[in-house]
């Protein structure tokens, strides 16, 4: 099962929920991250083997980035106006749609209702 990078752009509250489902969870704002650049983030989740998870769409850039030299990315791109219970709740449905080979190495970007994976 995954390793989780959570990004300080995403609630406080999807860690709890991750692990709630049995995931590890890493949050950036609790390892000394928070304010770091994007290049200092991905090579932390690259040295500690963790997926990503971010709403920055600077993690989505595949020259910066390339899909195949990470161990993934996840993009979640939701209207500010959503709730956070309901981001979590679509979150957790879209994992548990995805097989790891769906993640790892990959580019996901998850919206509501939908899931585009970029392979290498």
């Amino acid at each position: 099962m995954a390793i989780f990078l959570i990004d300080e752009d995403i609630p406080r509250s999807t860690a709890k929920e991750l692990i709630k489902a049995g995931y590890q969870v890493l949050d950036v704002r609790d390892i000394g991250l928070r304010g770091q650049t994007d290049d200092e983030i991905f090579a932390y989740a690259q040295k500690h083997k963790a997926v990503l998870l971010s709403a920055d769409l600077g993690f989505a850039n595949t020259v910066r980035f390339p899909v195949g030299s990470h161990n993934g990315i996840i993009i979640l791109r939701f209207p500010n106006e959503i709730s956070t219970k309901v981001l979590n709740q679509q979150l957790l449905k879209s994992l548990s749609e995805l097989k790891d080979e769906d993640i790892y190495g990959n580019l996901v970007i998850i919206e509501p209702g939908k899931i585009h994976i970029y392979h290498p």
